[in-house]
This record gives C-alpha cells, structure tokens and sequence, in this order.
C-alpha cells in the first residue's frame, strides 16, 4: 500500500499550476500561479490513482512565471498585482478564508493510444476524477503528457472551467465595462518523485 503512495509522491515544491483569466470589456488578461498543498498519483491506475490539493491561498495573480507561461508579455507592478490578489482572493470571487483549498480527486488515469506514435511522442494518460472548488465539486476529465526526466516524471495538461459552474461570480466592475471572462483555462505543470511506468513508455 505505501508503495503505491510512493510511486506519485508529487514535488510540492517544483509543481505549479498556471491559470489564463481572460478580459471582458476594457479589463486585462492575467496569469495567475499556484501552488499544491499535497499530491499523490499513480499513472496508469484503474482506480484510486491520487489526489492533488491545491492551496488556494498561495494563488498569485500577474507573476512573471504565470504570464510568461500563459503567453501573456510584459509585467505588472507590484501595487497592481496586489489589487487584483485582494479583489481575487476575497469573499466575493474564491473567498478562500471560506475555501482554502480546492481538490482533484483522481479515479482513473489511463493511457491515451495515440494516432502517430513518433519518437517524439510523449506518452498521454488521461485522468479522471471530480474536482471540487469553491465548495462545489464537479466531474473532472483532463489529458496529461509524461516526461521521465532523471527518474521523475514531468506531467502537463490543461483543462478549461466556467467560474459560475463553480458557484463563483466573475469579477467585474463599472457595470460590466472592465471585469474578467467566465472561462478560465488551468495548467497543470507538475512533478512526480517516481519514473513513468514502462507499460506506458513501451506503447
């Protein structure tokens, strides 16, 4: 039993999450960066295959890292990014004094056959589960590719959410001239303490 928990052990210190936050009217696209509380997962799992906890709290909206990663240019000033973490952070969007942590509890995560398996084809896996934000928990589906890079395994995938699903309301103001969009699109970037399994990497 404690073997499997090994085999997903997740870096918690290397894995990040990366949140793209779209514009409505005059307001700005942002890139938001967060950080996991716990993670376990177990690639290649009929059941049972892990469970990553994000802390909602270390979530930091216009980091270097989150714009560059979600293909935003330039930087924000500090007075601005604090703004936006208030407004973000508070009770009225994620609230997280309420919610301090959102979960993807992981059911399932299977290998993807892939149409053109080239050299360069990393191996996919597609993990399922229910995520659960904001006190809301919803069905959950997101395809990953797996890196083994010096015995760990580098996993990265993205999915999209409404806020609203969620139970939260988009930020918005002036009546709707300068708020963010309810679509939300969430990369994954993390870090397994284990190697891929060979099962996968052989296909």
């Amino acid at each position: 039993e404690s073997g499997s928990d090994e085999q997903g052990n997740v870096d918690l210190q290397a894995s990040r999450v990366y949140v793209f936050v779209g514009k409505t009217g005059l307001g700005h696209d942002h890139g938001v960066e967060g950080r996991l509380k716990s993670g376990q997962l177990t690639l290649n799992a009929d059941t049972a295959a892990g469970r990553l906890e994000f802390n909602m709290q270390s979530f930091d909206a216009d980091t270097d890292a989150a714009r560059r990663y979600v293909g935003l240019k330039g930087s924000t000033d500090a007075g601005t990014r604090r703004q936006v973490n208030d407004n973000m952070k508070g009770a009225d969007i994620l609230n997280v004094q309420r919610f301090p942590t959102a979960v993807f509890e992981i059911t399932s995560s299977k290998p993807v056959a892939q149409q053109k398996a080239g050299a360069q084809a990393l191996p996919q896996y597609e993990l399922s589960g229910k995520f659960t934000l904001h006190g809301r928990t919803q069905p959950l589906r997101i395809r990953v590719t797996a890196e083994e890079q010096n015995g760990r395994t580098h996993l990265r995938g993205s999915f999209t959410i409404l806020q609203t699903t969620y139970g939260i309301r988009p930020y918005s103001k002036a009546f709707g001239a300068v708020g963010v969009a309810d679509r939300l699109t969430i990369h994954g970037d993390v870090w397994l303490n284990a190697a891929a399994p060979a099962a996968a990497a052989d296909r």
